[in-house]
């Protein structure tokens, strides 16, 4: 085989799909890159077997056609030096030999057989498919995936929920700490169905989709899903599992409101939670008639830090307390000036919602108080 192809093109490929590869891999070909050139066409694979993307390139003076495997790291990193220019690749369909050639130099390793390579798993007849923008894609798993858990005893929480309707999709995700749901109600699949999708292809798809235009078509069935983009295909293992019952977790009927400017909220947390005790990082708020107070202390060391802020507050006298940490990354996931904060009382979970949603959005954030007893 021969094969002609530009060095920026081929890594800029290489380096999205090598994201799949682990550190440490059970079988030593999944350290490889599948290569597969059929005519002037060269399909480029990286799989942990659990998650597998393919993405294809067009090359020029192709002779021969075949299947091998190239170490990632010996491909990759000489890649990463050479400037652009042609890269003509010569591999031994005998020995899979491979001589490298470039402006300068050359380089010579041994390739794998790629018949060894694992093929992904085959798709149910019965395979639900859906076509979804892509950057609507893009907002339902980048503003829940932060909440995903690492739970071994529960995995069917370690992964982003889509809850599928015929007129609308829910992105759901939770920790038990804290809970996110994006409901896109531009979509409308017409059909019925959910689905719980890994992290690992969950961050591979937020790393890809915001260069992607159009759709990206979807198809799923009990086991597997794939999400087919202009040049990438991620093939992946569904969790398998029974997700719980999210929407009976959401308190209703919170009569205390608070209404405030995200980033000033943000800003007083971090500043305050400099004194709160190490193991707890619990934050105090005391909410009163257009007045907020935060305040935290560590006994161990007699330190402790208030900051009163002026907001728009109706409601009962109350007071709260919540990890300082997750109410901070909370409220950085919501891309919004302000925020209405809802509360019931000291013991049910408080709701974080933008002040106003985007249009077919509605975007929910739940987080689970922390007693005050000891403060």
């Amino acid at each position: 085989m021969k094969f002609i192809v530009s060095s920026t093109l081929l890594l800029s490929h290489l380096q999205t799909i090598s994201r799949v590869i682990n550190s440490k891999n059970s079988m030593a070909i999944l350290d490889n890159f599948l290569f597969r050139l059929e005519g002037t066409r060269l399909s480029m694979t990286a799989s942990d077997q659990e998650t597998t993307m393919t993405t294809a390139i067009d090359v020029m003076e192709a002779h021969g056609e075949g299947v091998f495997a190239v170490n990632a790291k010996i491909l990759l990193e000489p890649l990463k030096e050479l400037p652009d220019q042609p890269l003509t690749f010569e591999i031994d369909d005998n020995n899979l030999e491979i001589f490298l050639h470039f402006q300068n130099g050359r380089y010579n390793f041994i390739g794998v057989n790629g018949d060894e390579y694992p093929t992904k798993m085959p798709m149910d007849p019965s395979a639900v498919n859906l076509s979804l923008d892509a950057q609507q894609l893009l907002n339902g798993i980048g503003c829940t995936l932060f909440a995903t858990a690492e739970d071994e005893l529960r995995p069917v929480m370690n992964g982003i929920y889509l809850d599928i309707f015929e007129d609308s999709i829910s992105f759901v995700a939770s920790d038990t700490h804290k809970l996110v749901r994006f409901k896109n109600q531009a979509v409308a699949p017409g059909v019925r169905a959910s689905f719980i999708l890994p992290k690992k292809p969950a961050n591979l798809l937020k790393s890809i989709l915001p260069k992607e235009n159009g759709n990206v078509e979807l198809s799923f069935d009990s086991k597997n899903a794939c999400f087919k983009l202009s040049d990438f295909v991620l093939n992946c293992r569904l969790i398998e599992g029974h997700y719980p019952n999210y929407n009976s977790v959401i308190p209703t009927n919170n009569t205390n409101r608070l209404i405030i400017d995200r980033a000033l909220f943000v800003n007083v947390l971090r500043r305050v939670s400099v004194f709160a005790d190490a193991a707890l990082g619990l934050a105090k708020l005391q909410l009163k008639n257009g007045e907020l107070l935060v305040s935290t202390e560590n006994k161990d060391y007699s330190i402790s830090a208030e900051e009163k802020v002026v907001c728009n507050y109706t409601g009962d006298d109350l007071t709260i307390g919540f990890k300082a940490s997750f109410l901070i990354e909370i409220l950085n996931n919501i891309p919004s000036t302000e925020v209405v904060v809802e509360l019931s009382d000291p013991t049910r979970a408080g709701i974080i919602v933008p002040l106003e949603n985007k249009e077919n959005e509605d975007l929910l954030m739940l987080l689970m108080p922390m007693m005050l007893s000891d403060f």
